[in-house]
């Protein structure tokens, strides 16, 4: 295994972007930083910048106004980086399917590469620990 896929499985430093939420995936993300869940004993920080990122965290709706950010910010982050859609919405536009601001709005993975999605309207802290441990599994076994 390479030293970039060895150090991806070791600690992830994700950034969070948040497109078009109604915060309740925001919420769950940051409760998975508190003592009770605990994620950084998996290795798992959030960090502000994309530019030291190797997870990047998309939660809501890629409408209009939001789909060239997110793939400049995906071009931005350095290679490897993996996608996680946390929630229904970057998945398939969830219960915002047909509302007015997301008429043109694609799910994420019409935009850019998703590695792995965790579903939940919103998902519990416990799925979105259970979905990035099993990517950076997903890592530590692609050789």
């Amino acid at each position: 295994m390479d030293l970039k896929k060895r150090a991806l499985t070791k600690s992830l430093w994700a950034f969070h972007m948040s497109t078009a939420s109604c915060n309740n995936c925001d919420i769950e993300i940051l409760d998975c930083l508190t003592p009770r869940h605990d994620i950084e004993r998996f290795g798992i920080v959030l960090i502000g910048s994309i530019r030291h990122a190797d997870v990047l965290l998309v939660t809501g709706v890629v409408n209009r106004n939001c789909r060239d950010i997110v793939k400049k910010l995906y071009d931005q982050a350095p290679k490897p980086c993996l996608v996680v859609a946390v929630g229904t919405c970057p998945a398939g536009r969830g219960i915002f399917h047909n509302s007015y601001n997301v008429v043109e709005a694609e799910p994420l993975d019409k935009i850019i590469p998703v590695d792995a999605y965790i579903p939940g309207c919103p998902p519990k802290p416990e799925a979105i620990i259970d979905g990035i441990v099993k990517l950076i599994d997903k890592c530590s076994k692609s050789r």
